[in-house]
């Protein structure tokens, strides 16, 4: 009994990668087909990808770059460099960074 439920898990799994794939697919095979270059495909993946994490964390840039595998650094260079703003993945309109006032 035990072994049909796994086997049922990986035959479920193994479905989902088959959608994922086929997906992944028909997206690939339009771009293709609309003259997109690998590096803009590249750069608008990444980007999407980005903000999907920083969303799903709320803005947290430590527990992005974690879920990611990269250095927090590496996180904000590619978010610098891609061009992605806090508008782009803060959707909780958090308060701003507090300052302290300087000393008179």
């Amino acid at each position: 009994m035990v072994f049909w439920a796994f086997h049922l898990s990986l035959r479920a799994s193994h479905l989902a990668d088959q959608t994922l794939n086929g997906r992944l697919y028909q997206i690939v095979d339009e771009l293709v087909r609309r003259g997109v270059t690998l590096e803009q495909a590249r750069r608008e993946f990444e980007k999407q990808f980005i903000v999907a994490s920083l969303k799903s964390n709320q803005g947290n840039f430590c527990r992005s770059a974690k879920s990611l595998g990269v250095h927090r650094n590496t996180l904000r260079n590619k978010v610098s460099d891609l061009g992605i703003g806090a508008e782009d993945y803060d959707l909780t309109g958090r308060r701003p960074i507090r300052r302290r006032n300087p000393v008179t």
